[in-house]
């Protein structure tokens, strides 16, 4: 594996250790093409798949049907205005508002490793862009640099490979060359087109993650037609409604077999992300940052950076899929020192308090919280200002003394005595109009000059594109910071952006506002970290509105949903899984009934549900049955028991609720085979059946294991659910199972009594 270039036919060849793609200069004019990207092929000269070695309908061959060539090849960067009538990567306007460009080859490198990318934001200051790294793999890289020639414009194609992933990296950066100033409208970071011959049966499939607030990643999948289908945001964030990814599978790819071509974005902001069929049934295939609300005035000696694109392929469904971002994601992007360490079990005061609380009420829940076995304490919002509501006093982070007499310190340092830890809740990027931060600095919110500024929440959105807004939030957080002895932060932002103006751009620079902004949340937790590198951080934007691999480069988890339902995060959890490490998913028990929908559910499922991400609790402890908190501190002990194998190991896919209905399941399984986890929640009670089997996952097919179901009575596995015992064992077989038993016989299981119920069973090499 490794990047090559064959010099006598003009083929680059990006080869990870199951994958291959190849690029072909075609013509003699230097026109980047895609000739192949699959599974591993031999370094043999594979222009044939573009039409023929010495393909007659080249421009050098053929200059009278150019255009012709431009609107069936398969192009590795794409331009519009000459030819070529799809969806282009790039759209750029010269001083005399002609759109047209073609770019050609100029040279390559390739080289060991994988350089930062980096942007600057208006006040000259480097951020660096979150992008993968080489970790403790090999890398490679491969720079192409192509020119229009008549603009004075180079791109720098970079793609990366690291030897234990079968993911690419690919990202852009566009410089000007030239004297005079050009107007980008448009520059993505990835474009792949594929022949359907690339698919089993010529009829792929999309698939996408959409949703909305408390009902995020919920798996869409439909048939490609001509066309094009896009999920994008415009938002200022990854957003609720759409996901920063896609995937094309064959039409009978499931979680277990299958091709599939996936992309997502690192990146935190606007994005587009689509694929469509031409006449000549080639799909194109591309992920960037969105051109609505986007203009880059790229002025001479200027150059913009696009953020990085992962491409995935595998043939072993969405499983296979979903291993490669979880590896990748984990060993080249979360660099936090939580990673792989256990994650303190938290108790959040939202769902138990909301904004009525004071210190007498945090610790109460705390000295409950501790005798259970929780590890923190984290107070959300309503600390500070004036706030008893949402109404007011975001952008005044002081201590509101009436309800915290002593402030923070005192807080802390009860919490440190009895041992528990301490995390706070911040929405730094945000401004309430009532607030002493607004009535003195109104030019600090973005807006439009003679609008009525929008609310969102009641609140206005600060403009951190300029340096003295981005200086004085993250003064103001520091301060808190270092104030108290602080353990985690949870940094959320409950409201998208609009009425995009700034009057730190001029009128020629507005259309880079919504890039600069995101790249203000990056300097401002990159700052963060490098002040306080144990800080457990956790992003939040509504829930899961900015759940996405940029901010995975900064916080180790990110609040997957606020919705807190069990059966609604089987789901909401199940679309998560598909492209980001289970450790990445924070996940709590809450309340019944529910906070938001209302559902009553056992107290073990939710904690089942809640053991598959990050782990901790979301309810007022003080005040729940007392049946529910004895059952916290066996929680709490699995945790600690198997939160290993769900931080480390494989995830796999036994059975989804919104397919079936009955049931969902799922198992992390380690590296090495030896241990396992599976989890089975039963949604619906049926009548007529008293037993259903489920075909495991990911073992060894030639070990030995034993199974034990968690919280039994006995090795037996007897089990509880809804209060009601049952005297049946589990219908395994006895003993020592053999891997390949478990995966292609199965367990068979018995139907629980009730709606919901749960069974887990940890699985271990014997």
């Amino acid at each position: 594996m490794g990047i090559f270039f064959d010099d006598a036919n003009r083929l680059f060849f990006i080869e990870t250790p199951g994958t291959s793609m190849c690029l072909a200069l075609a013509d003699e004019e230097g026109f980047l093409c895609n000739a192949y990207y699959g599974a591993a092929v031999g370094r043999d000269d594979l222009r044939y798949l573009l039409g023929g070695k010495n393909n007659p309908a080249v421009p050098s061959r053929n200059d009278r049907d150019r255009g012709c060539y431009f609107d069936k090849t398969r192009l590795e960067f794409p331009s519009g205005g000459t030819g070529d009538y799809r969806n282009p990567v790039i759209c750029v306007r010269d001083a005399g508002g002609h759109d047209s460009s073609l770019f050609t080859y100029v040279s390559h490198r390739i080289y060991e490793g994988k350089e930062e990318i980096s942007a600057e934001m208006t006040d000259g200051r480097k951020v660096r862009m979150p992008a993968a790294f080489p970790g403790k793999a090999g890398a490679q890289t491969l720079r192409i640099v192509l020119e229009e020639k008549v603009l004075g414009l180079r791109a720098y194609l970079s793609y990366s490979v690291f030897d234990d992933s079968d993911a690419i990296l690919k990202s852009v950066r566009l410089t000007n060359e030239s004297d005079t100033t050009v107007i980008l409208d448009k520059l993505l970071s990835s474009n792949l087109d594929l022949d359907l011959s690339c698919f089993e049966n010529h009829e792929p499939d999309i698939v996408t993650l959409s949703g909305s607030w408390a009902r995020e990643r919920r798996m869409d999948r439909r048939r490609i037609s001509r066309g094009n289908s896009e999920v994008y945001s415009t938002r200022g964030e990854s957003s609720h409604q759409f996901q920063p990814f896609m995937a094309l599978c064959e039409n009978g790819a499931d979680d277990s077999k299958g091709r599939i071509y996936a992309q997502t974005l690192i990146w935190s902001g606007n994005f587009v992300c689509g694929a469509g069929m031409d006449q000549f049934e080639t799909v194109r295939s591309y992920i960037g940052i969105s051109p609505e609300h986007f203009t880059w005035d790229l002025k001479p000696g200027e150059s913009f950076q696009s953020p990085e694109a992962v491409l995935v392929f595998t043939e072993k469904g969405f499983d296979g899929m979903s291993h490669i971002f979880h590896d990748l994601f984990r060993g080249h992007l979360i660099r936090s020192p939580y990673l792989y360490s256990e994650r303190p079990i938290l108790i959040n005061n939202w769902e138990a308090t909301y904004f009525d609380f004071n210190t007498d009420k945090l610790l109460d829940i705390a000295r409950d919280a501790k005798k259970c076995g929780i590890e923190m304490l984290v107070m959300d919002d309503g600390w500070f200002g004036k706030r008893d509501d949402d109404n007011s006093s975001l952008g005044d982070w002081v201590v509101n003394e009436k309800k915290l007499p002593g402030g923070i310190e005192r807080l802390s340092g009860e919490l440190e005595k009895m041992g528990m830890k301490f995390g706070i809740w911040f929405e730094p990027e945000m401004v309430s109009p009532d607030s002493d931060l607004y009535r003195a600095h109104p030019d600090w919110a973005i807006s439009s000059p003679g609008r009525v500024p929008t609310r969102i929440r009641n609140q206005y959105v600060l403009d951190i594109t300029r340096s003295e807004v981005r200086d004085h939030v993250y003064e103001c957080v520091a301060k808190i910071l270092r104030s108290a002895k602080i353990s985690y932060v949870k940094w959320d932002m409950n409201r998208q952006l609009s009425d995009l103006g700034s009057t730190g751009l001029d009128a020629s620079s507005m259309g880079r506002l919504s890039y600069l902004y995101t790249l203000g949340v990056y300097d401002l937790q990159e700052r963060l970290l490098e002040e306080f590198p144990d800080l457990l951080l956790e992003n939040c934007s509504g829930g899961g509105a900015r759940y996405d691999a940029g901010m995975l480069f900064y916080s180790p988890q990110i609040w997957c949903s606020d919705d807190t339902d069990a059966y609604e995060r089987l789901t909401i959890q199940a679309g998560t899984e598909m492209i980001y490490p289970l450790s990445t998913m924070g996940a709590h028990v809450s309340a019944s009934p529910n906070h938001i929908s209302g559902r009553v559910m056992p107290f073990d499922v939710r904690g089942a549900v809640a053991l598959s991400g990050t782990f901790g609790y979301e309810l007022d402890i003080t005040a729940i049955p007392d049946a529910e908190r004895e059952s916290i501190p066996e929680q709490v002990a699995i945790y600690h028991s198997v939160g290993d194998i769900v931080r480390e190991g494989d995830y796999y896919r036994i059975a989804r609720v919104s397919d079936i209905e009955l049931y969902d399941a799922w198992m992390s399984v380690t590296k090495d085979k030896k241990r396992a986890l599976l989890t089975y929640v039963q949604c619906k009670g049926s009548p007529r059946t008293g037993k259903r089997v489920i075909r495991l996952k990911g073992l060894d097919p030639d070990m030995m294991y034993s199974l034990k179901l968690i919280g039994s009575d006995d090795e037996n596995s007897r089990f509880c659910s809804h209060g009601k015992k049952h005297d049946w064992k589990i219908l395994a077989p006895e003993g020592a199972v053999s891997g390949k038993s478990l995966m292609n016989a199965g367990l068979m299981l018995p139907v629980l009594w009730g709606e919901y119920g749960q069974m887990m069973f940890e699985i271990r090499q014997v």
